[in-house]
């Protein structure tokens, strides 16, 4: 699992970093696991565009996940590491002795042969799942439920993953991936690992091209609009568009959008902007 730099044969490749895809064994998805993914192209149901810069991009089969991880106590073996065009993740498939075969959201580091299993008094090792309860004080998890029983919700992108630092009473104490503070039932199931492909964040497109293949189009700046189109557009010149803000008038920076009384301010002990 790493980069690697292309020969500059053509302009788009002098720049380009790509993954080496070496911990892919398989090509081919499962094919009981795989459904159809409708794409909207940034438009509603009555046809009129909703999200700019949306459309376009290669044809996608959708993987079903299992984020639940909710067939306990049963051991599953890992028949192949896979790349999903979905998420920025590997996903891992899991043949269970029981026969099913679902994927999950694989850990960095986790190779073809393992065996996984999920339960509250399962081992605490590389792919397993268990409630926060039963997890060691300090261990690395990702693909954390907020809700118990609704499935992994958090640190499921590349790389990412969460820190478990304490339990008090009903609730475990987890350092996020933005570094803030917060508190998650204990009955709420998590697995041990951060997710994988964490070299994610270093790659690089080489051309703007290779975006449309992911389905973005090109985004326009507010300031390069007209008066009409934005409120930064306009002006004599090359303007600098005034304060930034969003198509809507909005402030983009500084200015505090979230609710002041939203439900889970109370689970949150500290903001990731707090010094």
């Amino acid at each position: 699992m790493g980069l690697k730099k292309l020969k500059p044969v053509t302009p788009g490749m002098r720049f380009r970093v790509m993954p080496d895809f070496a911990e892919i064994t398989t090509s081919k998805p499962e094919k009981s696991l795989v459904t159809e993914i409708k794409r909207s192209g940034g438009r509603n149901n009555k046809g009129k565009m909703t999200m700019r810069y949306i459309g376009g991009g290669h044809k996608k089969a959708y993987r079903i996940i299992d984020f639940k991880r909710d067939k306990h106590d049963i051991p599953g073996k890992i028949v192949s590491v896979e790349y999903d065009p979905n998420r920025t993740s590997r996903i891992a498939l899991v043949q269970y002795v029981d026969g099913e075969k679902r994927y999950m959201v694989s850990p960095h580091g986790l190779k073809v042969g393992q065996t996984v299993i999920s339960g509250p008094a399962v081992p605490p090792e590389l792919g397993n799942s268990l409630p926060l309860s039963a997890i060691p004080l300090g261990t690395i998890i990702y693909n954390i439920e907020l809700k118990p029983g609704k499935g992994g919700a958090i640190a499921r992108s590349a790389g990412s993953y969460c820190q478990l630092l304490a339990r008090e009473g009903k609730y475990a104490t987890l350092k996020m991936p933005s570094g803030e503070m917060r508190l998650v039932l204990l009955t709420c199931y998590a697995t041990i690992g951060s997710a994988s492909n964490p070299d994610h964040m270093n790659v690089t497109s080489g051309k703007a091209g290779r975006s449309r293949w992911f389905g973005r189009r090109p985004r326009v700046r507010g300031v390069a609009m007209n008066p009409v189109d934005h409120p930064m557009g306009g002006g004599e010149g090359r303007a600098s568009g005034g304060h930034p803000r969003s198509r809507n008038g909005i402030a983009a920076k500084g200015q505090k959008t979230r609710s002041s009384n939203k439900y889970s301010d109370k689970l949150i002990i500290s903001r990731r902007n707090s010094k």
